[in-house]
């Protein structure tokens, strides 16, 4: 979930040539998108991946190269037909200011728009950096409860300090999430575990 943007992201810079192609990630990009995101994960910035996690669910990823460089990679995650997750969101070091982090939220905006999606949100670090692209801080309360599934395995867990923002694509279809907000004993895990929520930033 914690994006491998840092604040420099904030201040990009127009694409430089050569230019930057996004595309939907295919099985050839695990390997990359594993080195991108496990140097990341590290230094502590975000959750390791594994071949098996990316393999299962390379279908929400996209990547962006630089001729045959990748020098992004960002992924939709679903978590009902109402809302999605920008997750996974890294830009090489050395592309930081060059608009590349811009560019794949972009592309994964239009895809949510593609399956109607109400809203995207993303858990972050650098809020301006997702401010510049429409989204919006919120509560944790106002997200998915199913998207903390994966906050369990976050060594941060219990003394989270990321930001909630959310980008509301379809104010009417944002509104149907608060209707079905599920309780938190509708979370699906595999066997019983004890959930203590983050503090929530006010």
């Amino acid at each position: 979930m914690i994006s491998g943007l840092t604040a420099e992201s904030v201040l990009e810079l127009p694409v430089r040539n050569p230019p930057v192609t996004v595309r939907k990630a295919g099985m050839e990009d695990i390997r990359p998108i594993l080195d991108l995101i496990n140097g990341y994960a590290a230094k502590g910035i975000m959750l390791p991946r594994t071949e098996f996690e990316l393999s299962e669910n390379i279908r929400d990823f996209s990547v962006a190269y630089s001729e045959n460089k990748l020098v992004g990679v960002g992924a939709l995650h679903f978590y009902s037909p109402i809302m999605g997750e920008v997750r996974s969101l890294a830009v090489a070091a050395e592309e930081r200011t060059q608009g590349i982090g811009q560019l794949i939220v972009e592309a994964l905006v239009r895809e949510a728009q593609t399956y109607n999606l109400g809203a995207l949100f993303a858990f972050t670090y650098v809020p301006g950096f997702f401010a510049k692209m429409g989204f919006s801080e919120v509560e944790r309360g106002e997200l998915p409860l199913k998207a903390w599934k994966d906050c369990l395995r976050c060594p941060k867990f219990h003394s989270c300090d990321e930001i909630a923002v959310v980008r509301i694509l379809s104010q009417e279809r944002w509104s149907l999430h608060h209707e079905n907000q599920p309780a938190i004993g509708e979370l699906e895990f595999a066997e019983p575990v004890l959930i203590q929520l983050p503090t929530v930033r006010h």
